[in-house]
C-alpha cells in the first residue's frame, strides 16, 4: 500500500520542492465539450476539426460554460495547512483530506525560501523584499516546527489522543489531499488564483495544474493564450 504523502506518477513539484500537485485521474476530453454542446441535435464526433475550435472558443467566450462541466479532474495536493484553507474556499470542489486523527506519520512542515514584506497599503497582500537577510528567521521557523514536532511526540507518548495531540501543529504543517472539480470551475480557479493579486504559494500551485492539464485540454489553454495568459 503506498502512503498518500508520496506524489503520483504525473506531477508537478512547487514550493522550493517542498510541496506538490499530481493529477490522479480525468473524465472526458475536449471533444466531450463538443458533443455535450451539440446534444441536443442528437449527433456525436470523435474527432475535432477548424469549425470544432471555432465552437469552442464560442462557449468559453460567450460563458457557455455547462459542456465545460462534463469534464473533471482529480488531482493529489501536498500543500501548507494554510494553503489548502484558502483552497477550501472553493466549494465547487469535492475534497477528502488525511486526518491526523488517524495517523501521525509523515509529518512535514513547510519554510518559506523566502521571506516578503507586508504591503503597506493592501492589507492581504506581500511584496518581495531586496537584499533581505532572512536567513536567521528562516531558521527560527525551522526550529519552531521542530520543537511542534517534539511537543506533538511527547503528547502522544505521554497517552494523549491524536486528535487533541495534533492542536500544537503549526498552520504550514504540510497535508494531503485530493480534490476533484469540473473543467468550468477548474477554469474559475485558476483565474483566481493565477493572478497577481493571489498569495504567491497558492499561485505555484495554479501554475502546475496548468502544466498538468495543458497536454488534455490544449485548445482551451490556446484559447487563453491567446487572451494574454500564461499557460
Amino acid at each position: 500500500m503506498q502512503h498518500l504523502n508520496v506524489p503520483p506518477d504525473n506531477h508537478v513539484k512547487v514550493l522550493d520542492g517542498q510541496g506538490w500537485v499530481g493529477l490522479i485521474d480525468h473524465l472526458g476530453s475536449e471533444i466531450s465539450i463538443l458533443n455535450a454542446a451539440r446534444v441536443s441535435f442528437g449527433k456525436l464526433k470523435d474527432q475535432m476539426d477548424d469549425k470544432d475550435i471555432t465552437l469552442l472558443e464560442y462557449l468559453i467566450g460567450n460563458r457557455h460554460t455547462s459542456p465545460l462541466e462534463h469534464v473533471v479532474f482529480t488531482f493529489s495536493i501536498h500543500c501548507p495547512l494554510f494553503i489548502r484553507g484558502q483552497w477550501h474556499r472553493h466549494r465547487t470542489w469535492s475534497y477528502n483530506e488525511i486526518s491526523r486523527r488517524y495517523t501521525e506519520i509523515d509529518l512535514e512542515f513547510y519554510t518559506p525560501p523566502k521571506l516578503r514584506a507586508q504591503a503597506k497599503i493592501n492589507r492581504q497582500a506581500s511584496v518581495e523584499q531586496e537584499d533581505f537577510e532572512d536567513a536567521a528567521l528562516r531558521r527560527k521557523i525551522s526550529d519552531h516546527n521542530a520543537f511542534s514536532l517534539n511537543l506533538f511526540n511527547e503528547l502522544l507518548d505521554a497517552g494523549v489522543c491524536r486528535e487533541q495531540a495534533r492542536g500544537v501543529l503549526p498552520q504550514n504543517m504540510m497535508v494531503t489531499f485530493w480534490g476533484t472539480v469540473n473543467l468550468n470551475n477548474l477554469l474559475h480557479f485558476l483565474d483566481l488564483r493565477d493572478s497577481e493579486h493571489a498569495q504567491w504559494e497558492i499561485r505555484e500551485y495554479a501554475k502546475a495544474i496548468k502544466q498538468l492539464i495543458k497536454p488534455l485540454i490544449p485548445n482551451v489553454a490556446k484559447y487563453f493564450e491567446g487572451k494574454g495568459q500564461a499557460w
